[in-house]
């Protein structure tokens, strides 16, 4: 036990202490200074609809926002959600938007929620205390934990926050910034699942997604990447990780997914890059190894926003209303104007309230190869398609 707590202790630094004497600065801090806020809404409007809107995903939206735009002020409206929200997610959520807050508030409302009675607040309080130095307590705990036969030993939940921007012009002196919340983002491209494998997680991982509110008879969009890398194991219970994805998929000259009204550019080569670290729990063995409880990392890629769409829908709250994209395809490239950066965070948590966490409670839509498996019979619908084919204004 000695060495498993000596080993957490210096790998909870891996994602955190980044900062150098080097003066580089990286491109998406560039931006940030150049970059034109999309989101021009009063003070007063974020923090009234934070509270009273009536759709979480909108509540969770102006909250980050409020948060980005204020930091430390936005506590008194934020504590109240943190507190009361319905919305599960949105806690989390917001557990992790004052996380980074040069606060003393903000430890204090993670260590209170430590104890809240929803288990999933309070596992992911335990982990955002853990990961700050808040409290001497370890996240992995003994627990029983279940697994279904399935393609993968874990589908991981995913809570992803992105910053989007949008080169306006070919001067690249003219950008747009847009934030996007873990839940605004799921909405947009999907909510996605880290799908490990333990035999082969240390070179590949597939990601799952399925996008809600897309298609008109109610369902279903499904997408998979495939990710190749490297994974550093000199520690026992941790994985430090560099992956790449690149896979063709359709691009909707639309800017909306599954929407071939412009035209749709077949099999166009796809990157995405994340890198990060996992954390084994000791006291949850799977497969001869041991079950991943936690993982954080950072991601980039490129993407097309068609900049009408977003001003006809009063920014990029609906479903698929960007898509991804590609500099090194000629056919695309032209359109390719967003740089998307964020990271993402998953934990297993106890889905269902019998008190025993779930290792892969949620159904991932794909294959162990990354591709499109709508049936979940392990098979793909189509050899080699990432994509769901479904279309609309006329597709498939």
């Amino acid at each position: 036990m000695t060495q498993f707590t000596s080993e957490i202790g210096s790998s909870s630094r891996t994602m955190i202490e980044l900062a150098g004497g080097d003066p580089i600065v990286p491109f998406d801090v560039a931006l940030r200074t150049a970059a034109f806020e999309v989101d021009q809404r009063a003070n007063e409007e974020l923090a009234a609809e934070g509270r009273e809107h009536t759709d979480p995903v909108v509540r969770e939206q102006a909250l980050y926002q409020l948060v980005q735009r204020c930091g430390p002020d936005a506590l008194p409206v934020v504590e109240a959600a943190l507190f009361d929200d319905p919305d599960t997610d949105l806690r989390i959520n917001l557990l992790w938007a004052i996380e980074g807050l040069p606060s003393q508030r903000s430890r204090e409302l993670s260590l209170a929620l430590m104890n809240d009675s929803n288990s999933r607040v309070q596992e992911w309080a335990r982990v955002f205390c853990w990961e700050k130095g808040w409290t001497s307590e370890d996240f992995r705990r003994a627990r029983e934990a279940s697994a279904v036969p399935s393609t993968f030993d874990q589908t991981i939940y995913l809570h992803i926050k992105c910053h989007a921007f949008v080169r306006l012009d070919e001067t690249n002196k003219h950008w747009a910034h847009i934030l996007l919340s873990p839940q605004t983002l799921a909405r947009v491209y999907g909510q996605a699942l880290a799908c490990p494998i333990t035999t082969t997680r240390e070179r590949e991982l597939v990601i799952a997604k399925t996008l809600r509110g897309l298609h008109s008879d109610g369902s279903e969009h499904y997408e998979a990447f495939l990710f190749k890398g490297f994974t550093e194991r000199t520690s026992p219970y941790t994985g430090n990780f560099n992956f790449e994805a690149y896979s063709p998929r359709p691009f909707y000259v639309s800017g909306r997914a599954d929407d071939i009204a412009g035209g749709v550019v077949e099999n166009v080569p796809m990157n995405v890059g994340r890198v990060g670290a996992w954390f084994t729990n000791p006291f949850l063995p799977l497969k001869e190894d041991y079950a991943i409880e936690y993982v954080r990392g950072v991601f980039n890629m490129w993407a097309y926003v068609n900049v009408d769409n977003v001003r006809r829908n009063g920014g990029l709250l609906v479903a698929g209303n960007s898509v991804l994209s590609t500099l090194h395809d000629p056919r695309v490239s032209h359109m390719t104007n967003a740089f998307l950066t964020g990271s993402f965070k998953g934990k297993v948590v106890d889905w269902n309230g019998d008190g025993i966490l779930d290792l892969n409670y949620w159904p991932a839509h794909a294959t162990a190869k990354g591709e499109v498996d709508s049936d979940l019979d392990g098979e793909p619908d189509f050899p080699g398609v990432t994509v769901c084919t479904r279309r609309v204004n006329g597709g498939l």
